[in-house]
């Protein structure tokens, strides 16, 4: 997981911030190609949301924000081949910061 926290442009009205621009993203390194976007609600807080995993051909990067409150986000690796394997990562992205988490299909 890659922590990505965009610049914001802010005022009296509030704030602007650009959280996906392909060629920023291709100069930092990361080269991807986003073919679907969703949008998740959760009426209360404290709500466990999905445990996913991915395996090919259908993994997918995904780069999680949220619009509103915040989140703990945690990954864990299940590739057994990997030297990583059963190691984990949290993170914490809210509203308030800014900030999103990459999570890569890899």
């Amino acid at each position: 997981m890659l922590e990505i926290v965009p610049k914001r442009h802010g005022d009296a009205r509030g704030f602007s911030s650009e959280t996906w621009n392909a060629e920023r993203f291709a100069e930092a390194g990361i080269d991807l190609v986003f073919v679907q976007d969703n949008h998740s609600y959760s009426t209360a807080a404290g709500v466990l949301r999905g445990l996913h995993y991915q395996m090919p051909p259908r993994a997918q990067d995904k780069l999680l924000r949220v619009i509103r409150g915040g989140v703990l986000d945690v990954a864990v690796d299940i590739r057994r081949s990997s030297p990583t394997f059963g190691k984990w990562v949290a993170l914490e992205i809210s509203a308030e910061k800014g900030n999103q988490i990459l999570v890569p299909k890899a």
